[in-house]
């Protein structure tokens, strides 16, 4: 009996958390979701993991769209506004808010707290307060950043120093417009910001494909 015990404890240790599958159809009891699309029209989205231009070559959302708490999006829309202003062409997403069961898949192709967060604690991007985004120009092309989104490499760091001066510059632009909207930067993504103002459940909501 005893060995059973430990046999079942064990398992439990490796199993995936369970957490409750919300349908499209259902309503979500933890959260405000908002299409971004919703609250700034002309953001662009390139939602890599819809697709197989991503590091794992497969897709893990049915389709690309974009999702985040009420207050991140509205955050975001005042970025793309922000960079607008300032003479840029706004906004392009790689990924938003990711289903918690997608976080596993990634997790398993890269079980590296580096690069990937641990399902088992969860990421932000769970939690729909997260962001992977670069900028535009004016003629709507990305701005050089030095390495193109989920390069697991020093030169995506954002402390990395042998990028040339325009690369730099175009860095901090986002940078400094994330920031002033109530995001933090990961030091090894310069793509990769999370809302700090409010703090939210881990979500596991599946949106419906339009």
């Amino acid at each position: 009996m005893r060995k059973l015990q430990f046999l079942f404890t064990i398992l439990g240790f490796f199993a995936t958390p369970s957490v409750s599958i919300l349908s499209a159809q259902t309503p979500n009891p933890d959260a405000d979701w908002v299409d971004i699309l919703t609250v700034a029209p002309d953001v662009v989205l390139d939602i890599r993991y819809a697709t197989t231009n991503n590091f794992m070559y497969e897709k893990v959302y049915d389709c690309g769209e974009c999702y985040l708490r009420k207050e991140v999006a509205d955050a975001i829309s005042r970025v793309h506004k922000r960079l607008k202003a300032q003479g840029y062409g706004g906004l392009k997403m790689f990924d938003c808010y990711r289903p918690h069961s997608a976080q596993w898949k990634l997790w398993k192709k890269v079980p590296n707290p580096q690069y990937v967060a641990d399902p088992r604690k969860g990421s932000m991007h769970n939690r729909g307060s997260a962001v992977d985004l670069t900028v535009l120009d004016k003629n709507g092309k990305e701005l050089d950043m030095g390495t193109g989104f989920d390069v697991f490499d020093k030169k995506a760091y954002i402390d990395y120093t042998g990028h040339p001066a325009n690369i730099n510059n175009n860095r901090k632009a986002l940078q400094e417009a994330m920031i002033a909207e109530g995001f933090r930067t990961t030091r090894t993504e310069w793509w990769h910001f999370s809302y700090t103002k409010k703090s939210y459940p881990i979500s596991n909501y599946q949106w419906k494909c339009k």
